[in-house]
C-alpha cells in the first residue's frame, strides 16, 4: 500500500488492485481534482462534491471491492448538534494494512465505534480545527482511543489551499501533540513488519 497527500483532508491509498481515493474536494479549494474513472471514492461526508468513479461511498457500510474490504461507521460530525451523526470514519484494511480516515468528526468515539473500528495501523486525522474539524487537542483525544501505530495529520494551513474556515499551522499542531515527525515523505509505504507498538507521525507532503 501507498499512501500520498494532495491537501485538504484529500488521501490517495493504492493497493496492488485499486487507487481509493479519500474526500477529494479540492476543485472547491483552488486546486485540481485527482480523482479518476476507475477510482474507487470515499466522503466523510455527503456534502463533499462527487465525480465519475467505480465506487462511491459516502455513509456507513461495508464493502469489500478489488481486494480491499472497506469499513464505513457512523459518528458525530464536528458541527452537528449531540444526537447527529453526518459523518463518516472509514476503515480500509487491504495488503496487510489497515487505515482509518478519520475525517471531520466530533473528539469523542463510543465504545461501540472504537469496536467497529477495531485495531489500526495507520490513521489519518485532520488537526486544524478552527470550529470547522478536529484541532490538535481534539486529535490527540482520538488517537488516544484508536491507538494507531502510524498518524499522518491532515487539513492545516498551506498558502495553495484556499479553507473556507483558516486552519492551524502543522507545526503548532504538532507542539500541542507532543509529537515530531518520524519522518516526512511524498509517499508513504506502511511495512507491516517493520510497525512497532510505539506511535509514530509521519508527515506527507502535499502533492
Amino acid at each position: 500500500m501507498e499512501l500520498q497527500f494532495f491537501g485538504a483532508n484529500c488521501i490517495r491509498l493504492s493497493t496492488k488492485k485499486a487507487r481509493i481515493v479519500i474526500d477529494d474536494n479540492l476543485g472547491e479549494l483552488g486546486l485540481k481534482s485527482i480523482t479518476k474513472p476507475d477510482d474507487i471514492v470515499l466522503k466523510t461526508n455527503k456534502r463533499l462534491p462527487s465525480h465519475p468513479s467505480r465506487f462511491d461511498a459516502d455513509m456507513p457500510g461495508e464493502y469489500e471491492i478489488a481486494g480491499a474490504i472497506i469499513k464505513g461507521v457512523g459518528a458525530r460530525a464536528h458541527m452537528d448538534g449531540e444526537k447527529e451523526t453526518t459523518s463518516v470514519i472509514y476503515t480500509v484494511a487491504a495488503d496487510d494494512i489497515k487505515v482509518a480516515i478519520v475525517g471531520h468528526i466530533y473528539p469523542e468515539l463510543t465504545e461501540e465505534q472504537l469496536e467497529q473500528i477495531g485495531l489500526v495501523d495507520v490513521a489519518i486525522v485532520p488537526v486544524g480545527g478552527n470550529g470547522y474539524t478536529l484541532d490538535a487537542v481534539g486529535a490527540l483525544k482520538i488517537i488516544k482511543q484508536i491507538e494507531p501505530k502510524i498518524i499522518i495529520p491532515t487539513h492545516y494551513a498551506d498558502k495553495e489551499v484556499n479553507y473556507q474556515v483558516p486552519q492551524q499551522e502543522l507545526s503548532e499542531a504538532l507542539k500541542i501533540l507532543g509529537m515530531e515527525p518520524a519522518e516526512t515523505v511524498a509517499k508513504y509505504k506502511p511495512n507491516p513488519g517493520a510497525l512497532t507498538d510505539a506511535t509514530h507521525l509521519v508527515v506527507l507532503e502535499r502533492q
